[in-house]
């Protein structure tokens, strides 16, 4: 086996070991670890992206309050390395597409729009990170009419 299929699988391993107990908010109780699963799938499918190291500065800081997560986020954005944008653009993808195929349990069409105006915001400090993820996010935020 190559050293990038191990690497990966241990990254994998690490991530559903810590994950374990986690689940996504959609109706199935979807287990979390399809969520950083389906984030590596789209930076690589969709998103060209081959470096199989990348960083992790993109994780919230949880002991503060989600108002504060999210300004931080917008704040943060542009002053990420490369590869932690990519990060960013590619998990913005995968949450508005999930968001796109069920509401999470307890949210309200007003807080799912709320959530596609929040990511309008990250992904607008991230132009010129990944043209093919960054059109892919466009006619997301254009389905839902949000745009500048």
């Amino acid at each position: 086996m190559n050293s990038d299929a191990a690497l990966l699988l241990e990254t994998v391993q690490f991530a559903a070991e810590k994950h374990r107990n986690q689940r996504r908010k959609d109706p199935e109780g979807t287990p979390y670890i399809n969520h950083p699963i389906g984030v590596a799938r789209i930076l690589s499918h969709e998103g060209g992206v081959t470096d199989i190291e990348v960083l992790q500065e993109v994780t919230d800081d949880k002991s503060l309050p989600k108002q504060e997560r999210k300004r931080l986020q917008v704040e943060h954005a542009p002053h990420c390395s490369q590869q932690a944008k990519l990060v960013k653009l590619a998990d913005k993808l995968y949450n508005l597409r999930d968001l796109n195929r069920c509401t999470p349990v307890g949210w309200t069409a007003e807080r799912v729009q709320e959530y596609f105006l929040w990511a309008f915001e990250v992904v607008n400090c991230l132009k010129g990170t990944n043209l093919a993820l960054e059109k892919k996010l466009e006619e997301l935020f254009k389905e839902r009419g949000v745009q500048l």
